[in-house]
């Protein structure tokens, strides 16, 4: 599993979006049991805090101590510096596996090892994401676009594609539930974008090869005051173990 993000874990926990409730909601539909959850590579908590009300204990993991340093202290969360790959738990521990927006950067074999064998027989497990942000300012929509698909071709790195495939491309050998199609709807002011695309990792990676800003000429982005109307799609495979032949 990558490190991508332990340099920038404030401004990632403060800049990047939340999951909205209707996604936790119809994970909440799915599930049989409530005494344990694991969010995995759960970064600075997004959407650990969103499933914690639900479940008597949630254990949150992350490669990154910063990252998990950034996320709020719950009375029934623990946090914990563990690789995806490898975990300390004991075999079906838990009712609710979740991993949001990070899956991609996991050894998908090894992961999955950990996910059957700490699921419980009931269990859930889900894959969560959101793909390329949309703005309803179709000016500024398409000055993103450049961005992410010209300026920085070349500096994502090659697990990004997962992401930009919604997902649908991952290896997922449990016996998948059809899902709704969601959306994060969000308002943020120019400055709240501007934060958001500094926490891409690509950015970083262009600044620095490149000793210079993707973003300069983006910079106008700042002077926005008014509401943005953004979106983000969501990606989203949830399943159970298969049952065994």
């Amino acid at each position: 599993m990558k490190d991508l993000f332990s340099e920038q874990s404030e401004l990632y926990q403060q800049a990047r979006p939340t999951y909205p409730q209707t996604l936790v909601n119809c994970l909440m539909k799915q599930l049989n049991g409530f005494e344990r959850a694991w969010d995995c590579g759960a970064g600075s908590g997004q959407l650990t805090q969103l499933i914690a009300p639900y479940f008597r204990t949630v254990i949150a993991t992350d490669l990154s101590q910063n990252q998990l340093d950034q996320a709020s202290a719950l009375p029934n969360v623990q946090y914990l510096q563990q690789a995806a790959e490898q975990t300390s738990f004991a075999d079906r521990s838990f009712d609710l596996i979740t991993v949001a927006q990070a899956i991609h950067w996991f050894d998908f074999e090894k992961f999955y090892a950990e996910v059957k064998r700490t699921l419980k027989a009931d269990g859930l497990f889900a894959v969560i994401g959101y793909g390329l942000i949309r703005l309803d300012d179709i000016d500024l929509n398409q000055r993103i676009d450049q961005l992410y698909h010209h300026t920085l071709k070349g500096f994502w790195d090659v697990e990004r594609r997962y992401i930009d495939e919604h997902y649908q491309t991952i290896p997922f050998p449990f016996e998948e539930i059809a899902m709704p199609q969601l959306q994060i709807v969000l308002r943020w002011t120019g400055a709240q974008l501007w934060d958001y695309l500094n926490t891409w990792s690509a950015v970083k990676h262009y600044q620095d090869q490149l000793h210079v800003s993707p973003l300069e000429s983006l910079q106008d982005i700042l002077q926005i005051q008014q509401p943005i109307g953004i979106s983000f799609p969501i990606l989203l495979r949830v399943g159970h173990l298969a049952a065994s032949k």
